[in-house]
């Protein structure tokens, strides 16, 4: 059974030519809250997609300063989660959860 804490841990998925790439290589990339681990995303991707996950690495990505009228402002930090799958496995990342 899924639980919302699992629904709470992927935010969504990180769509880049980047991440477009490593999927190429069983690889998906998440967005995750700054607060999550490695075990927790495992079984969030586990159970919200049905599929056996080998390795999770993480990235703490530091928010940008930007200038929006001539003030400074700050993009907040996020974290995102590069999930290995197992082979033959895979999700589709285009359509929701």
């Amino acid at each position: 059974m899924t639980e919302v804490k699992h629904y709470d841990t992927i935010l969504g998925p990180v769509i880049t030519e980047k991440s477009t790439l490593v999927s190429e290589h069983n690889q998906v990339v998440f967005r995750v809250p700054l607060t999550a681990t490695k075990p927790e995303i495992k079984d969030a991707v586990e159970a919200l997609f049905d599929v056996k996950v080998e390795a999770v690495n993480t990235i703490r990505v530091k928010g940008k300063v930007k200038r929006f009228r001539g003030h400074k402002g700050r993009r907040s930090d996020y974290k995102k989660a590069m999930v290995k799958l197992a082979e033959g496995q895979s999700i589709d990342v285009t359509t929701g959860i």
